[in-house]
């Protein structure tokens, strides 16, 4: 990939600054008299047209109003708080796992089209209670945090309700890696991988399953989910990055569909699925 995980968080947070600058530009004031007016100092200016702090409501309905263009407050609000939601420190929404499996749910509420490619875990739509724990639980103990799992473990359950039937469907690629990736106790992952077996029949699901020997034109890189053709989430060690550039979107699309090219399915993914249960007998 040409570009940063972040950059959409980035490029969205400057895109407010320079607005925030084009306005005070078109107004005709020079950021020391705007400041002056403003009551404030002027490094908060400075700061805030260069994207080194990002404004609060307020400092938006002030930059507005002395500016004189009150009509462009709703607009700019909502851009922030847009940009402030695309990089999420998972330190933020650690304390609930409950929280963290909720965060997205109206995306999946309008999403027609899921694409999965998980480089490191067993896709959502797939994963067994157990297996969910076992992620929960260490992802807890990681980051250093006590939180409520089994909450946790009953909204992301729950978040099955949205593949159910067949008026959404879900293309889920993982590395054939990740079938043995031994996240849990040994009886954990066979109940996890046997249940992948039947659960890949369901009629609006697809797993592909990359191959160790698999000839490809890109290396591995992070996990991500794809939404439609409007949203990208990406998990990162630190934070949920979510990218809404077109631009950044196509490339995560097109990336998808060459890792799909190299994927196996149908009876050749259960072959190596089955072969790693093996393994662990």
């Amino acid at each position: 990939m040409s570009t940063s995980p972040s950059s959409s968080a980035q490029q969205a947070r400057q895109a407010i600054a320079d607005r925030l600058r084009e306005i005070l530009r078109d107004s005709g004031m020079t950021a020391r008299a705007f400041a002056r007016q403003a009551g404030w100092d002027e490094t908060k200016c400075s700061r805030l047209i260069h994207g080194r702090t990002p404004p609060s409501d307020e400092d938006i309905r002030t930059w507005c109003r002395i500016c004189g263009v009150p009509e462009e407050v709703p607009n700019l609000i909502a851009a922030s708080r847009n940009a402030d939601a695309a990089y999420v420190e998972w330190r933020r929404v650690q304390r609930s796992q409950k929280r963290m499996q909720e965060l997205r749910l109206s995306l999946y509420e309008e999403t027609s089209l899921f694409r999965f490619y998980c480089c490191n875990v067993i896709p959502w739509p797939l994963q067994t209670p157990g297996y969910m724990r076992a992620l929960m639980t260490n992802f807890s103990a990681f980051h250093g945090a006590v939180t409520d799992i089994e909450e946790g473990v009953q909204a992301r359950v729950a978040r099955r309700r949205f593949l159910a039937g067949n008026s959404r469907r879900c293309a889920m690629l993982i590395e054939e890696s990740v079938l043995r990736n031994r996240i849990a106790d040994d009886d954990v992952m066979i109940e996890q991988l046997r249940y992948v077996l039947p659960a890949m029949r369901q009629p609006n699901l697809s797993l592909g399953i990359i191959p160790m020997t698999a000839r490809r034109s890109q290396v591995v890189t992070e996990t991500f989910s794809i939404y439609d053709d409007a949203r990208v989430f990406i998990e990162l060690v630190s934070a949920a990055v979510t990218v809404t550039q077109p631009r950044e979107i196509d490339l995560y699309v097109r990336y998808f569909a060459e890792l799909a090219a190299s994927a196996v399915y149908g009876e050749q993914a259960r072959v190596l699925i089955s072969a790693a249960i093996e393994a662990l007998e």
